[in-house]
C-alpha cells in the first residue's frame, strides 16, 4: 500500500509541471498587459513608455520568459507559492492561505452531499425498480444533468429573492466565527454542486445495484434465510459502494470547476474568485498558482478515492 501511495505521488510532479507551463504559455500569449492595466488604474492618464518599461523591469517581466517560469517555480516549490502579486505586490502564499480554505471546505461539503444523496436514492430506487418512487428519481437525475450549476444557481437565486426576499450573505463568515452565517452561504453552492454530482453517482448506484440484485451470491444469501435488509446491507451494498467510489474519482476535476464557478456567483473569497480577479487583470504568477492549486487538489482527491478504492477490494490491485 505504501509503495502504491508513494508511485502515486511521484506522478503528480510531471502532472504539475505539464499543467503551470500549459497556463504560463496560455497566459503569455493572450492579448493585454499587466503593466498598462496597473498604470491605467493608478489614475495617471496617459502614461509614458518609460513609465511602463521602468514598471515592467520592476515586476521583472522584462527577463526572458524561462527565467520567468523558473523564478516562479522555484518560489512555488519553497514554500512561496510563486513570489507576489503583480498587481499590488501582496504575497501569493497570503492570498492562498486565504483562499483555498474557502474552496476546500466547499468541496468537502458538496462530496460529502453528493455520496450521501446519491448512495442511498441509487438503491432505493434499484430496489423499487419501475415504482413511481423509481420514476421520480431518474427524472430528478435527468433534471440535475441537463442543466448547467452556472445556470440553477442563477435561478434558485432569483426565485429566492422573488417569493422569500431574501439572498445569501454576501460577507463570508468561516466556520469557527459564526457557523450559522457560515451556514447560510455555502449550502446553497454546496447543495447546487452535490445535486449535479449526485445525478451522475445515482444512475451508476442503480444500474451496479440492479446487476448485483441479480449475483449468484445475492441468490444464495437469500436461500440461506438471510432478511431482506441484511441481505442488502451485507451483502449488496458494500460491492455497490466500489463503482460510486470510481464515479467519484472520475468527477474530481468537474466538482473542482462547480466550486470555482459557484464561488464566483455567490460571493465565496475562494480560490475560483482570486483566480477571476487575477485573470482580469493579467496577473500570471497568482493565476498560475492558484491553477496549480487546484490541480493539486484534485489530484489529491483522486488520490484519496485510489486509496479508499484498494481498501474496499484490495484485489483490484497489486502493485505493492
Amino acid at each position: 500500500m505504501n509503495s502504491y501511495i508513494v508511485k502515486r505521488i511521484v506522478l503528480f510532479i510531471p502532472t504539475l509541471i505539464l499543467a503551470s507551463l500549459l497556463i504560463f504559455v496560455i497566459m503569455r500569449s493572450l492579448p493585454g498587459d499587466v503593466v498598462t492595466v496597473i498604470l491605467s488604474g493608478s489614475g495617471e492618464g496617459v502614461v509614458s513608455l518609460e513609465a511602463k518599461e521602468a514598471l515592467r523591469e520592476e515586476l521583472g517581466l522584462n527577463k526572458p520568459l524561462i527565467k520567468q517560469y523558473l523564478t516562479w517555480a522555484q518560489s512555488f516549490l519553497t514554500g512561496g507559492f510563486g513570489g507576489r502579486s503583480l498587481e499590488n505586490r501582496e504575497p501569493i502564499s497570503s492570498i492562498i492561505y486565504r483562499q483555498a480554505p474557502v474552496t476546500l471546505l466547499l468541496t468537502f461539503y458538496s462530496l460529502v452531499i453528493s455520496i450521501c444523496i446519491s448512495t442511498p436514492l441509487g438503491v432505493y430506487s434499484a430496489l423499487r425498480k419501475g415504482s413511481i418512487t423509481d420514476i421520480f428519481t431518474r427524472l430528478t437525475s435527468l433534471i440535475g444533468l441537463a442543466f448547467p450549476n452556472m445556470w440553477m444557481a442563477l435561478i434558485i437565486i432569483l426565485l429566492l429573492l422573488l417569493l422569500f426576499g431574501w439572498s445569501p450573505p454576501v460577507i463570508y463568515s468561516s466556520p469557527g466565527s459564526d457557523i450559522w452565517l457560515h451556514v447560510q452561504i455555502v449550502i446553497l453552492p454546496a447543495l447546487i454542486i452535490g445535486w449535479e454530482q449526485s445525478s451522475h453517482m445515482i444512475r451508476v448506484v442503480r444500474s451496479n445495484m440492479l446487476d448485483i440484485l441479480g449475483k449468484e451470491y445475492i441468490v444464495t444469501a437469500r436461500s440461506k434465510g438471510l432478511t431482506e435488509i441484511s441481505v442488502i446491507i451485507r451483502h449488496a451494498v458494500p460491492n455497490v459502494l466500489i463503482p460510486t467510489l470510481t464515479m467519484t474519482g472520475l468527477q474530481a476535476g468537474s466538482l473542482i470547476t462547480g466550486v470555482v464557478v459557484l464561488e464566483t456567483i455567490f460571493g465565496l473569497p475562494g480560490l475560483g474568485r482570486g483566480l477571476i480577479q487575477a485573470a482580469l487583470v493579467r496577473d500570471y504568477p497568482v493565476i498560475q498558482t492558484i491553477v496549480t492549486v487546484i490541480i493539486m487538489i484534485s489530484l489529491f482527491i483522486n488520490l484519496l478515492v485510489d486509496i479508499l478504492y484498494k481498501k474496499a477490494d484490495p484485489r483490484l490491485y497489486n502493485l505493492d
